[in-house]
């Protein structure tokens, strides 16, 4: 069911702050910058190993993530597990009587499926399954 840690997600007030930051300490640039309007984000992803760190800046006063901001300042948002099937795993969690957030998924960066699960089911964690496009 879980192939990997796919990313973390990281809430920040500027990814032009992120990106200058991993270009003077790690000479590195993000493998993808996007839009995604439906979630109001702009998103930067940095390559480590075969994972992500995504780095996540509101687009908007009334996004999801600027209320994150505002509440709990830049920091960790989610961790997002790669999974075959985000369908079937939201399936067999609500089975299971795991609190969702997402019953079915929607399209997240770089294309992917994705939904999240509650962290009042996940010990805390904003947790994120997501599958290749």
């Amino acid at each position: 069911m879980l192939k990997k840690i796919d990313h973390v997600g990281v809430v920040v007030h500027s990814l032009a702050e992120v990106k200058a930051m991993y270009k003077a300490l790690f000479d590195l640039e993000p493998v993808f910058e996007e839009v995604v309007e439906s979630q109001k984000v702009r998103v930067a992803g940095f390559s480590v190993g075969e994972s992500n760190i995504e780095y996540l800046e509101p687009t908007a006063d009334d996004s999801p993530i600027a209320k994150f901001l505002e509440k709990r300042g830049e920091g960790m948002h989610h961790i997002a597990l790669s999974v075959d099937d985000v369908q079937g795993t939201l399936n067999r969690m609500k089975d299971e009587g795991v609190r969702l957030i997402d019953e079915s998924p929607k399209i997240g960066a770089e294309g992917k499926k994705i939904a999240f699960v509650h962290p009042k089911s996940m010990n805390g964690i904003l947790l994120e399954l997501s599958q290749e496009a």
